[in-house]
């Protein structure tokens, strides 16, 4: 009876026990296959969480590099974009301006005291304005014709080239022979330097003369001459060293009297011929035609 009272298990209840065995052993066969995708662990996320502060801290320096770049631009166009840092360099007097200029035809002997270089950028820039004015009318009077732009471009283009090509050539070898001056030390120099090609031209396009250049060499030789010899002046009482004063003084002097000599040749050589046409007698010729008829009349 014992015997009868034990249930045995029916075939639903076999079913139901084999399907969750099958079901255990497939959960532990999809584990095994994920712990093994996700690589050789400890049990704790170890990896995962590495996995998550790399990924982190690679977010947040990339953010940070950003932000920096970010900053450092909207700094550098608020300081060229503010007018304020400029103003230092313009903010100069009317009076300050003609004794400079008038200084700028007085050399200085060279001595072991430095000569005052200015920091200001008006009365330099009214001259370089100057000068394309007067080399603009000089080429109206010459009839200079240019084939690619016009005649205000070519004179703005030569004399702003000419000052600031000349400036850097100046500071890059001031810095090599270790001369104490600045670059807007530099432009100032050169732009008061420009007052004595002013002249020249104004005097040499007004006052010309068609039989030589001996007005033209003279005005060169006096006012460029003297506002070469102010900037080499100035120059050499900021250098040290002989080989290196006599790099920058030659340099300098023979870019600034060189480009007052093409200015005047370049465009100056026109005016010198249409001068010399009026002021020669017009000589009539008459045509061959006319000569041959009255060849043939006094024949006949």
């Amino acid at each position: 009876m014992a015997d009868r009272g034990q249930s045995w298990p029916t075939q639903q209840d076999e079913s139901a026990i084999i399907d969750l065995g099958d079901v255990n052993d497939r959960d532990d066969g999809s584990d095994y296959e994920t712990d093994m995708s996700r690589g050789p662990t400890d049990g704790s996320g170890k990896g995962s969480l590495e996995e998550d502060v790399r990924k982190r801290l690679t977010d947040n320096v990339t953010q940070m590099v950003w932000n920096a770049g970010t900053q450092q631009a909207k700094r550098a166009w608020s300081l060229y974009g503010n007018i304020d840092i400029l103003r230092p360099y313009f903010n100069v007097e009317p009076h300050e301006v003609r004794t400079r200029l008038l200084q700028s035809f007085l050399p200085r002997m060279p001595s072991s005291e430095k000569q005052r270089a200015y920091r200001e950028l008006y009365g330099p820039l009214m001259v370089v304005f100057t000068l394309i004015a007067l080399l603009l009318f000089q080429m109206k009077a010459a009839e200079h014709k240019v084939e690619e732009g016009t005649l205000m471009g070519t004179a703005f283009g030569v004399c702003f080239t000419y000052w600031w090509g000349t400036a850097a050539l100046m500071w890059f070898l001031s810095y090599v022979c270790n001369a104490h001056i600045t670059s807007i030390q530099l432009l100032s120099l050169l732009g008061y330097g420009l007052a004595g090609h002013c002249v020249v031209i104004l005097l040499g396009t007004l006052i010309h003369t068609s039989h030589d250049h001996l007005f033209f060499y003279l005005l060169w030789a006096v006012f460029g001459g003297l506002s070469t010899l102010k900037m080499v002046g100035v120059i050499l009482s900021r250098t040290h060293g002989k080989s290196q004063r006599l790099i920058l003084s030659c340099t300098i002097a023979a870019i600034h009297l060189l480009f007052l000599l093409y200015l005047h040749f370049a465009y100056h050589q026109i005016v010198e011929d249409l001068s010399r046409v009026l002021d020669s007698d017009p000589v009539v010729k008459q045509p061959e035609v006319v000569n041959n008829v009255r060849t043939v009349s006094k024949d006949s």
